[in-house]
């Protein structure tokens, strides 16, 4: 499960994977503990997310399954249009378009198991910052990449001395 924690004070957004699932049957606009995760002191308002097949949340739409909705605007359709200029094959897009409406697949606002992202919005902040936890969690990441590395070579030297042994 993908987390993409928003900060809206310093307007940066940090992602974080987890194998557990977590927030299941949490709702789009409850406010949840961020200390499951990892960050201590923290609170946060989940703001929407979406399936591994990139169906987004709406807010609006009751329960977990995915439903068609005859939708003109708002979570998973912003309505434009291309509009190819006469004399060459570039085309521009408009910003909005009135009365285009589309039918569009939606899942519902509560969090399930098939959820793969979930988008958090910090309310409350703990004793550090964000972008101290994250930047500590890179570098444990890249010393253990380090580390994995270290015993790929180690083994792939033992295998080259067995071999001229055998010779």
């Amino acid at each position: 499960m993908n987390i993409v924690i928003s900060d809206p004070k310093t307007g940066k957004a940090y992602s974080k994977n987890l194998e557990e699932k977590v927030f299941l049957n949490k709702k789009i606009g409850e406010t949840v503990d961020l200390s499951a995760i990892g960050l201590e002191g923290y609170q946060g308002r989940i703001s929407g997310g979406s399936n591994k097949a990139g169906f987004p949340m709406k807010k609006t739409l009751p329960g977990t399954s995915l439903k068609k909705i005859f939708i003109k605007e708002g979570t998973g359709f912003k309505p434009r249009i291309k509009v190819k200029k006469k004399k060459t094959s570039e085309s521009k897009t408009r910003k909005f378009v009135k009365g285009v409406r589309v039918r569009k697949t939606v899942r519902g606002n509560t969090i399930a198991d098939d959820v793969h992202q979930i988008n958090l919005i910090v309310t409350k902040e703990g004793k550090q910052k964000l972008e101290e936890i994250f930047k500590k969690e890179e570098k444990a990441e890249a010393q253990q990449e380090a580390k994995k590395e270290e015993k790929q070579e180690e083994k792939k030297a033992e295998k080259k001395e067995e071999k001229k042994e055998k010779k």
